[in-house]
């Protein structure tokens, strides 16, 4: 007869996120995850496989619980422009803010510390990226058609652009202690939308 599973493994995927998060992977031991979920190690590899497996899953759950705000706030009907500006404050504020910044984001660490050397992690970040550049694409698009935006402005163009700014702003904001540095930033590159 199986054992039932004496924790939820839905409650450890989301302990396992927060600590990956704060700590990156190649600082997290495996010890270190058996000790922050309070569950043994054979428990831990039947449940999530690998370290690696489980990092690719609290991955997968970061970017679930992140991408359908994005492209609620971006495609709200009416003007386009305004939106897209308080993405960019947004992900700018979030940057400089006291108790989000030192964690950064969770794709962008990744980014930086695994994608260069992991297929897998560099297909996670890649498309987490196409779920925040497409919806910018669509909202800029969209504003071009209204008469928000310029005609000789490329949206894709800018999409590109906001995108690796907001991914800078996340790098930027993580390891400054002056938010005027991300804060002037987005507001330069606003100002390239009028």
């Amino acid at each position: 007869m199986a054992r039932t599973k004496e924790f939820d493994p839905d409650a450890a995927l989301q302990s396992a996120l927060e600590l990956f998060w704060r700590r990156g992977y190649e600082a997290t031991s495996v010890a270190d995850l058996v000790e922050h979920l309070g569950i043994g190690r054979a428990s831990l590899y039947a449940t999530f496989g690998t370290k690696r497996e489980l990092y690719l899953k609290a991955l997968d759950r970061y970017a679930e619980s992140r991408d359908p705000l994005l492209l609620a706030e971006l495609s709200q009907p009416g003007p386009a422009l305004p939106a897209v500006r308080a993405v960019v404050r947004r992900f700018a504020a979030e940057a400089a803010s006291p108790d989000k910044r030192l964690n950064g984001c969770f794709i962008t660490n990744t980014a930086a510390e695994l994608a260069p050397h992991d297929p897998a992690a560099a297909r996670k970040v890649e498309l987490s990226w196409e779920h925040i550049e497409t919806p910018l694409h669509s909202a800029l698009v969209r504003a071009q058609a209204q008469g928000e935006l310029a005609e000789k402005r490329d949206p894709r163009a800018l999409a590109r652009m906001l995108l690796v700014l907001l991914q800078g702003v996340r790098v930027v904001g993580k390891a400054s202690d002056d938010p005027a540095r991300v804060r002037d930033a987005a507001e330069q590159a606003l100002s390239l939308l009028d």
